[in-house]
This record gives structure tokens, sequence and C-alpha cells, in this order.
């Protein structure tokens, strides 16, 4: 097949799971023989981390929905011609789709749609998302299924597209000897949890139900940075925690702290699609506790490959990890499950390949 143009636009200077997926999906297009290039504020993280992942990044100044970021965006796109632009954040979605009218010829655009925080109901929106756009690919069928409840989107113009996750990467391991490279302990039981931290993932209701478990020797391994990283240093002191917490910061090899896991945790609350973390918790073989926030119980049977919670019920959360840490078999089982049903959805060839044959398909429309 033809080799394909791909242009992304992230005005994000953030970290998180949306820049994971843009990097690793253009990752995978360029092994596969495409041209991708990601356009980004250069002082974005994205772009600073672009070349790791063997990924072009184009510096475009997009610091705001104004004339001075529309006519950066407009000089950008003359300068790197693609066949389909790919759009994530707001505002390089509103800076792309009007730039594009000042384009000879303009490539169709994918709005992409990370989050299940609610689109605006408006009709510049409405017009984004339906007319500057010529698809909309979700990170989830309950986005998907929101955006035409409550914004009237044809159905026929958005397509769930879950992250994909390399298995090759995130798999099961020897946990002690995971605990031995990282400087772990070897015994006792270990709680993680690897996401940004940012409010609504729910650090803040973890930390007061991990403080109230039985098992007091337990610890809790937090994987990740972000701007609450004070505050939850604060509350681990205000719960006497200091010694049973360990936060290692972001890790760019995540697998080794996932393997020296007993349990993972995502007490999110609120603006999730389908989060990468807990993807690669199932693929690593570990049983879940989670709630019932965005896609989140697309991919956890609740009972089966771990616990679906209420959001910011600390009780709960409580009783979930001492069930789970006092039965070794159940939660065994429900890492044996996890890593089935993860291994059979979540392959990174699998978006690959839905990704492609939905911008084929997109290019080759009238």
């Amino acid at each position: 097949m033809t080799p394909l143009r791909m242009l992304h636009t992230e005005s994000s200077l953030g970290w998180g799971g949306q820049e994971i997926r843009i990097l690793t999906e253009s990752a995978g297009f360029v092994q596969r023989g495409h041209s991708v290039k990601i356009l980004a504020p250069r002082q974005s993280n994205i772009f600073k981390v672009a070349g790791n992942y063997g990924v072009e990044a184009v510096p475009c100044e997009m610091g705001g929905k104004n004339i001075p970021s529309l006519r950066a965006t407009i000089q950008t796109l003359r300068e790197h011609p693609a066949d389909i632009l790919l759009s994530h954040s707001s505002t390089d979605s509103w800076l792309g789709a009007i730039a594009t009218r000042f384009i000879s010829t303009p490539p169709p655009i994918i709005r992409v749609r990370h989050v299940s925080t609610g689109v605006p109901t408006n009709w510049p929106t409405r017009w984004l998302y339906s007319r500057a756009a010529r698809h909309i690919v979700t990170t989830g069928e309950m986005v998907r299924e929101q955006m035409i409840r409550v914004n009237g989107f044809p159905p026929e113009q958005i397509t769930s597209i879950p992250t994909g996750i390399d298995r090759e990467k995130f798999k099961p391991g020897d946990q002690l000897t995971a605990r031995k490279k990282l400087g772990l302990p070897e015994s006792g039981l270990i709680v993680g949890m690897v996401a940004t931290m940012r409010s609504w993932k729910g650090h803040k209701f973890l930390l007061p139900a991990f403080a109230q478990m039985q098992d007091q020797q337990a610890r809790l391994l937090l994987v990740g940075d972000g701007p609450v990283r004070g505050n939850i240093e604060r509350q681990i002191a205000e719960l006497n925690l200091k010694e049973r917490v360990i936060l290692v910061g972001n890790q760019e090899n995540v697998p080794p702290w996932l393997q020296a896991m007993d349990l993972f945790v995502l007490p999110s609350y609120g603006n999730e699609g389908i989060p990468q973390g807990l993807m690669q918790g199932m693929l690593t073989g570990l049983p879940v506790i989670t709630t019932r926030v965005g896609g989140i119980p697309e991919i956890v049977e609740d009972g089966q490959t771990g616990i679906l919670l209420s959001p910011k019920d600390v009780p709960s959360l409580t009783n979930a990890l001492n069930e789970l840490l006092s039965h070794h078999e159940r939660r065994q089982q429900m890492g044996r499950n996890a890593l089935q049903v993860a291994q059979e959805r979540f392959g990174l060839e699998i978006m690959l390949d839905r990704m492609e044959e939905i911008i084929r398909r997109i290019i080759a429309a009238p």
C-alpha cells in the first residue's frame, strides 16, 4: 500500500496518556513505513520526547486561540503538506480547523477525543466536530455514545478505537527480580498506581483508604508526577505514611515497576477515556481496583478481572484493598483473568490496523 503522510497537532504542554498515545501510535506508523510528524509548541513535553520514539516533531507555537497562533499554524501546515491531519486538544483543533481554510490543498481532519468530559453543544463546537472534521475517533465506546446521545453527532461519523499497548513490552515478569532491580522491599505486599498526578486520578482518596488498611506492612508505590504532587506529599505527611508510600516520579521504563506490584489501583473520578496505566497493569497480569468512570467499565469486569467501585468512596476502597490483599488465590485468579482479556483486546497492532483503515477511508472519500 502507498505510504501515508500523517500530521498530528497537539497544543498541550502537559504529559499523560493522551501524549503517550500520540507518540506510541506515531512510532508504530513510522515502523510501518509511513511519514508521521507532530506539530507542537517547542516547550511542550511531547515535542521534547518525540525523538525518543523515533518521531519527528515540528515546532509550532500554538499558545492560544489567537491570531499569532493561527498565523503560525497556517505557515507550518503550508510547510508540511500531509494526507491527513489528526488533532487532539481544543486549541490545536480550532487552529487546525481554521488554518486549513487558508491552504490550497488542505488535508482532511480527524478529531481524536481522548477524555470523557462532555463536548459543548453550542453551534461553533458542532461545526468543529461535524463539519470541519471529516471523522471523530474516541478512545472508548462510552465517549462515542455520549457524543451521539448528547451532541447528536451521526453515529457513522464516530469510531471508538481504544489505545493499543505493546504486548511485548508490557507483560508479566518475575516479581522478586523486579524488586531487586528497583531497590524495592523484597518481601511484603505492594499496591501500585501508575498515573499522572492530576486531581481527578484520585490519589487523595487512595491515600486515606491505604492508611486504614488492615495490613500495615504493605507499601504503596506511586509512579508518575504532575501538578498535584505537592498536595499528595503533604497528605502523605498528614497521614503519617512516609514510611509506607514510595514516590518515584515519572519513569521512562514502566514495566519493571508494574512487575514489582501485587495489585494495581486507579481511583479516578472524572475525565477518563480508557486509561493506559490500567491497560498496562492488566497486561502485566495484575488484578485491578478502579472506578466506574468514563470508559473504564468497558475493560474491567467487576469480580472477574478486578473490582469496580463508585468514585470518591474511601470506605469501599479500603474494603476492596483488604479483600484482595488478604486473599492470595482470588488476587492471583483475577490477575490471570485480567491478563487474558488484555492480551485479546489491547494489542498495539489492533489500534494501528483500525486507525489506518479509518485514515485510508477518509482520504479516499470524495
